[in-house]
């Protein structure tokens, strides 16, 4: 009698059936393609440029800024991937092995993500998770999904001049967590510190950190989109060469405006025979938006960034580019550039978006012989 009791008792427990309202997690295995396409039209109105023949001409271009190959998915709900072969121009000369080269004005085939995801949903909060691989870095790719506009350039953090870019990708391992209550999140990680496009060199790491508070969370929806992150980047060039990034920013999303104020300090030792080298910077920028019922919608871009090379107070700059050879302090030397422009973002069902951008770029330099800049652009986006 106890054994059919027994048998009966483990058919029972075999079948209970989830609460009502449960939804089990999908294990299903998927896998998803999609692409990102930064197509651009640039007309450069100051400096002119002399041709092969000696005739002075305003350069101009049609070009591919991006394309992207976006393949995505899920082994179970625990671990997910992601590969993202990258094409882009290559800006210097490519060698590849004795012999084989590939020159400065060439399309390459690169890898920009290739990783494994390892989600903690079910024992942390949504959101959660693990990576090891070819990844985004904690800061400029998670910019990027607020600022919107990585297909008219880069974010300020990436495209300031600094010995050691902070590109969005490197290979490492990191962390990832999302604080309840949608208050903020932190991204942790240890990379090799080269980015994406080198290999690592030598036997040193970057920690790398962002941390984000959404502090009126629970607020009026007006103010839940202020946010405020800090971010750290620690690594060396070799043994004790200093490579340090420190970035505080604020940034702001609403229907009608997103916007951004990014503040960053940086410090470079290449070599142990090298100097110290402090720089810093800001950067502030606005997309105004104007939403359409059928969900297309004007906008505006408008940008100001600010850096300063060197902030040496005791330092003379180099003759070589200084207009008053002698005269000028290094901290004395700016680079400024200012973006605006018009954009119009086409109708979309779903998570895919498409947007064509007509901009102005602009460059000034103070105190540094490089002459201004100035160009018109006609931007595209395609992402699906």
């Amino acid at each position: 009698m106890s054994a059919v009791l027994c048998a009966c008792s483990g058919t029972a427990w075999a079948q209970v059936t989830p609460a009502a309202g449960y939804t089990p997690p999908d294990d299903t295995p998927a896998i998803r393609v999609g692409m990102t396409l930064f197509p651009n039209y640039s007309y450069q109105t100051n400096p002119k440029i002399t041709d092969a023949d000696g005739n002075t001409v305003n350069k101009n271009s049609f070009d591919v800024g991006r394309a992207y190959l976006n393949i995505t998915g899920q082994v179970s709900h625990l671990v997910a991937f992601r590969v993202t072969p990258d094409i882009t121009r290559e800006s210097g000369l490519l060698t590849l092995g004795t012999g084989n080269s590939v020159s400065s004005d060439s399309l390459v085939f690169r890898i920009k993500y290739a990783y494994a995801q390892f989600n903690f949903d079910d024992w942390m909060t949504r959101g959660s998770w693990a990576r090891l691989g070819i990844q985004q870095t904690p800061w400029v790719d998670f910019e990027e999904g607020i600022y919107r506009y990585r297909f008219q350039g880069t974010v300020f953090a990436e495209r300031i001049p600094l010995p050691t870019i902070m590109a969005s990708s490197d290979a490492g391992a990191s962390f990832h967590y999302n604080f309840p209550s949608n208050y903020g999140d932190l991204h942790v990680g240890v990379y090799n510190g080269e980015n994406y496009q080198k290999t690592e060199v030598n036997d040193q790491k970057a920690l790398e950190f962002r941390g984000t508070v959404r502090p009126f969370a629970t607020n009026l929806p007006v103010l839940r989109g202020l946010r405020a992150h800090l971010v750290y980047y620690n690594d060396h060039y070799n043994g004790s060469d200093e490579r340090k990034r420190v970035m505080g920013n604020l940034t702001f999303e609403h229907n009608y405006l997103n916007a951004g104020f990014d503040y960053l300090g940086a410090k470079d030792r290449t070599l142990a025979t090298a100097t110290d080298a402090s720089s810093n910077g800001y950067s502030v920028w606005a997309t105004p938006r104007a939403p359409m019922a059928n969900g297309s919608s004007w906008e505006a871009l408008l940008r100001y960034d600010h850096f300063t090379p060197n902030t040496s107070t005791t330092s003379r700059a180099p003759a070589s580019t200084s207009p008053n050879p002698g005269v000028t302090m290094l901290n004395d030397q700016h680079q400024n550039r200012t973006i605006a422009g018009v954009a119009y973002w086409f109708p979309h069902q779903g998570n895919v978006s498409t947007a064509i951008l007509f901009d102005y770029d602009g460059q000034t330099f103070d105190n540094i012989t490089t002459p201004p800049t100035k160009t018109i652009f006609l931007h595209g986006l395609i992402n699906f």
